[in-house]
């Protein structure tokens, strides 16, 4: 398969991690390397990929405003020293953690992954960046995410998650990010089937997959456990198809910008 960087984006809530982690770790079923980024201040990607709270904890952050180049450092040697590798087989770095109050902004570590992004690691073939709730990464200086090919727009049938979506897809078409596609999560039925259907069809908004609302996993991640050894039949066969939407995207790509 050809190099592919996704981001995945959405509302606070939505369930952005656990479908980032759930993308990464079939990613690697299907034969791939994969890098996950944690771009989170308070990061639990981790988690989702099945490592314990004190490994996620424990994992180092990325130096600040990285200077990439001949004279500097490397993409791939930052994976090296930073990366960890993690029971569902993506390599995990993370970006960002907050501490302790009034520590200053993150905008160094968004820095340090928009420069990791702008150079193809080696080996890779996909680079997962799951960032913070909201739209900061897409408006800060440069953009965290300028340099990515797909953004994965988590939604959950709300109206307002919706407008967080269309919101989203307007400053990635800003930035010159390629492609956009929205997946529907928590879905409880034939009525939000046709919420998601209708409401991001009206907004102009591709929906890849709609992921059904399963217990077991919303159980998991009030106790801070990954999802990774209970998915259901039918959630593992929405990521399936969505990353078949992004493989095709990329296939239909005359270039990548990376």
């Amino acid at each position: 398969m050809s190099a592919l960087t996704v981001g995945v984006v959405g509302k606070g809530g939505v369930g952005k991690t656990t479908i980032a982690g759930l993308i990464a770790r079939t990613y690697v079923e299907r034969g791939a390397r994969v890098i996950a980024i944690d771009t989170d201040s308070n990061p639990n990607l981790g988690l989702s990929l099945g490592l314990s709270l004190a490994d996620t904890e424990a994992i180092p952050v990325l130096p600040r405003s990285v200077f990439f180049g001949s004279a500097g450092t490397s993409a791939e040697s930052l994976v090296t020293e930073y990366g960890r590798p993690t029971p569902a087989g993506p390599t995990l770095l993370s970006a960002i953690r907050v501490n302790e109050a009034g520590a200053g902004c993150t905008c160094g570590g968004h820095a340090t992954v928009r420069g990791m992004l702008a150079g193809a690691l080696t080996d890779v073939d996909v680079t997962l960046v799951d960032m913070e709730a909201g739209l900061e990464h897409l408006s800060r200086s440069g953009g965290t995410l300028a340099y990515a090919d797909v953004l994965v727009v988590v939604c959950e049938p709300t109206r307002k998650s919706v407008l967080t979506a269309t919101r989203t897809r307007d400053l990635a078409e800003e930035l010159g990010i390629p492609h956009v596609v929205a997946v529907g999560n928590k879905s409880q039925g034939s009525e939000d089937v046709g919420f998601f259907k209708a409401a991001l069809s009206s907004n102009g908004l591709a929906l890849a997959a709609i992921l059904p609302y399963d217990p077991e996993i919303a159980s998991a991640d009030r106790a801070g456990a990954g999802a990774i050894d209970i998915v259901p039949p039918s959630l593992g066969v929405e990521i399936e198809r969505l990353l078949d939407v992004l493989d095709d995207m990329v296939a239909s790509s005359p270039s990548l910008k990376r």
